[in-house]
């Protein structure tokens, strides 16, 4: 094989390698942000269900009536 064209098909190999690899890194990464946004939106739910139900006047508690510490 001619050497220019060896030179060609190692540089491209090495091109390959590194998109690869830079693609599994990309895939880690969205595969971890989905699972936060999961674990976030499953936190933001139970909040305003918790909201919603302090607005409805229930789930009171007596620490709810104290006053602040600092009075």
């Amino acid at each position: 094989m001619d050497k220019a064209v060896e030179r060609r098909l190692i540089d491209l190999e090495s091109r390959l390698a590194h998109h690869e690899r830079m693609a599994e890194e990309l895939s880690s990464v969205a595969f971890e942000q989905g699972r936060t946004i999961d674990l976030l939106t499953a936190q933001v739910r139970r909040l305003k269900e918790r909201i919603l139900l302090l607005e409805a006047g229930a789930e009171r508690s007596p620490q709810d009536d104290r006053p602040p510490p600092h009075y």
